[in-house]
């Protein structure tokens, strides 16, 4: 991969980075200023709903984080836009589109068919 290009993946998962951490501190924010007493079941109802989707955002953002992160790491160890199953190239419009992934098409698509197969 050319320098131009790990350049433009490094600034994109920064990015990425600073967006998804932004995201997470007002998460928080919303949840611990959202702190309201509902007399009413439905309304409890509501509100309880709304934190377990917060929550499901916020664990997803924090894995995204995880996963940015190890991105990152694996340019620094000279690996990154290699697949980590066959050492293939990943390619340029792969990486564009998922730029956290660690396998190439053929060896993504394999998986996911294996995953099918066993049911998950």
């Amino acid at each position: 991969m050319e320098q131009k290009d790990l350049d433009y993946f490094r600034e994109l998962l920064n990015s990425m980075l600073e967006d998804a951490l932004k995201q997470g501190e007002m998460t928080l924010e919303d949840m611990t200023d959202n702190n309201e007493i509902c007399a009413d079941p439905a309304d409890r109802a509501t509100v309880e709903s709304d934190r377990a989707f917060t929550l499901r955002i916020r664990d997803r953002e924090r894995k995204l984080i995880k996963k940015i992160r190890a991105t990152l790491q694996r340019m620094d160890d000279g690996v990154f836009g290699l697949c980590e199953e066959c050492g293939d190239d990943i390619g340029v419009p792969r990486l564009k589109a998922r730029p956290v992934t660690k396998l190439c098409i053929n060896c993504k698509s394999k998986q996911e068919e294996d995953e099918h197969l066993r049911g998950e």
